[in-house]
């Protein structure tokens, strides 16, 4: 038996995200009057990039929300119809010019399960060739940076973004080899 919804109200929708108010009720009988539910239509993958020498690709990502820019792994949302592993290319080479090949999908999570529906997924995959620029708009620099340098940037709280630490974290726990 799981919870169950008794009722529904609307507070916000938009292709983005979309904030319900449930009234649900849990399997021992307790009833919720005001369950607030944050709903993503569209799911997000993050991917870890590595190049020839293992080193891994970060991008300093403007991040209104937060008022910073942040180093992360490229990410991004995953359009209607959009296979997973087609998303996580098409967002490197948006978010940095490369091209990339033998993409892995290695995890799949929900980030915040006690108030959303949020999906994330975490491929890995190797970078070819260069061979775009990319979106300023979004991201202020790329980098190449060694694992052990990426370990000193975690342990400085250089790096904040919960799916990147999420993707390094499981890559250096070698639980995705």
């Amino acid at each position: 038996m799981k919870p169950k919804r008794l009722a529904r109200t609307v507070v916000y929708e938009n292709p983005w995200v979309n904030l319900y108010i449930d009234r649900v009720q849990f399997p021992g009988g307790r009833i919720i009057e005001q369950h607030h539910l944050l709903d993503f239509e569209k799911e997000a993958v993050g991917v870890l990039v590595e190049n020839e020498r293992d080193k891994i690709l970060l991008v300093h990502a403007y991040r209104y929300t937060t008022d910073t820019i942040e180093w992360e792994i490229p990410t991004g949302g995953i359009e209607n119809g959009e296979a997973i592993l087609a998303a996580a290319a098409r967002e490197v080479w948006e978010e940095s010019g490369y091209e990339t090949v033998n993409h892995q999908l290695i995890y799949t999570y929900y980030p915040q399960n006690g108030i959303s529906n949020q999906v994330f997924h975490i491929a890995c995959c190797r970078a070819t060739a260069k061979t775009g620029i990319f979106d300023k708009n979004e991201v202020r620099e790329i980098k190449w940076v060694s694992q052990q340098q990426i370990r000193e940037m975690i342990g400085q709280k250089l790096i904040k973004d919960g799916f990147s630490l999420t993707a390094l974290l499981l890559h250096f726990s070698q639980l995705i080899r």
